[in-house]
């Protein structure tokens, strides 16, 4: 498996346009764009900084993942995401490996990204996804 950068670290948020204020406002992070995600039940923000991201996720219904999370924590780091060159195969080499996976094939992700993520028990409680663009 061929990890190349920090493809982003996704930040759980009750609002997108007021965390907006903070990253774009105070820090001058500009928002490359907004998507909604239907099949994730979210909707994300890209922040570009160099050749990584910060990605605020906002749940757009009470059972969205990002949703409980927020709930259970609070707002704040939800994930970080590793860009892979293959992202099947890495699946694959995982699972010899015995890794537990939340995502056994790829799936779409936002920007049009293939994405997968791994269960926190097997990477010391960081819910791990891999991103292949």
């Amino acid at each position: 498996m061929k990890t190349t950068v920090i493809d982003h670290i996704g930040i759980a948020v009750n609002s997108i346009e007021e965390s907006l204020k903070f990253w774009e406002g105070t820090l001058g992070v500009k928002c490359a764009g907004v998507e909604t995600v239907e099949d994730q039940k979210v909707k994300t923000a890209f922040l570009p900084i160099k050749e990584s991201e910060l990605e605020l996720l906002e749940a757009t219904s009470p059972e969205s993942p990002v949703a409980k999370f927020i709930e259970k924590k609070g707002e704040g780091i939800h994930h970080v995401a590793i860009r892979v060159d293959n992202l099947e195969e890495a699946l694959s080499e995982l699972k010899k490996k015995g890794v537990k996976l939340i995502d056994e094939t790829p799936r779409k992700g936002a920007g049009g990204a293939m994405i997968a993520f791994l269960h926190p028990k097997a990477t010391g409680g960081i819910l791990l996804e891999l991103s292949q663009r």
